[in-house]
């Protein structure tokens, strides 16, 4: 079974959401004249699923007058277990009214699908074909200005199977929300490549990880400015032992490479 790695751009839960946004602004900016830029890219977490398939309608933004405005021209169904090692796909990329941005919402439809021991179940997400899940932003987009959005979904904790073992799999989402200009990345290949590898650092109690790729290479984003402790975790049945890598730093806007790891 494939296991699902990182660390996207990640969606949010009705029960429970994790919203990163070091900068956060008031209504007072709202009346802001002119235009941004918005791009929204999605990544993934950990996961233990062979597919996790989410289909994306679209993309919408709130409005200052409580409106919401689409924004998406990516629509699609995406595997998240693609979109990892720092891997993540474009959902919107539009110019919006300058302004004071208080939700975004992700539309999904349908055909969501979970593949678990080569078997597919369909994934439901009631709530969010409804309403949409809704992201909180909270930010002032400055005329001229571009904001990059990761949307980083959290599979470990947003799939859920009832009790009984039904096979009946609901989508509860779990999304971290971060902005390129309010934080960095941390990117390194650990050796040997054939050993899957979990990377860590806790960013304010909380843990932000990734599984290496085929090729060895993780990728944790959405880490904002700071010096960090990298744990680096690799299958146990490999016999290597964990790695351990202290005062990494991180820029807000920028890719951290650590090169390549040794494992002991």
């Amino acid at each position: 079974m494939k296991i699902l790695k990182n660390c996207m751009w990640a969606f949010l839960t009705m029960v429970c959401i994790s919203a990163s946004l070091v900068s956060c602004n008031d209504n007072d900016d709202s009346e802001v004249a002119g235009t941004s830029k918005i791009t929204v890219r999605m990544s993934d977490n950990p996961g233990d699923y062979d597919e996790v398939n989410v289909e994306v309608v679209d993309v919408e933004i709130q409005s200052p007058d409580g409106g919401w405005m689409s924004i998406g021209n990516n629509p699609g169904i995406y595997d998240l277990l693609d979109l990892t090692g720092g891997v993540n796909v474009i959902l919107a990329d539009s110019v919006v009214p300058s302004g004071y941005l208080g939700q975004m919402r992700l539309i999904l439809g349908d055909e969501n699908t979970v593949v678990k021991d080569g078997v597919t179940y369909p994934l439901h997400t009631p709530s969010a074909q409804q309403s949409g899940l809704k992201l909180q932003i909270n930010q002032t987009l400055q005329p001229d200005f571009t904001y990059n959005f990761l949307l980083d979904f959290d599979v470990q904790h947003s799939v859920v199977v009832e009790a009984g073992n039904s096979g009946n799999y609901n989508l509860h989402p779990v999304i971290r929300v971060t902005t390129e200009v309010n934080s960095g990345a941390i990117k390194g290949m650990v050796e040997p490549m054939s050993v899957q590898t979990l990377a860590s650092v806790q960013v304010n109690g909380v843990a932000v990880s990734a599984y290496t790729d085929e090729f060895g290479v993780f990728q944790l984003n959405g880490i904002p400015s700071g010096t960090y402790t990298v744990t680096l975790t690799p299958d146990p049945a490999s016999g290597h032992a964990v790695l351990v890598v202290d005062n990494v730093v991180v820029v807000n806007g920028q890719i951290t490479n650590m090169g390549t790891l040794l494992l002991p």
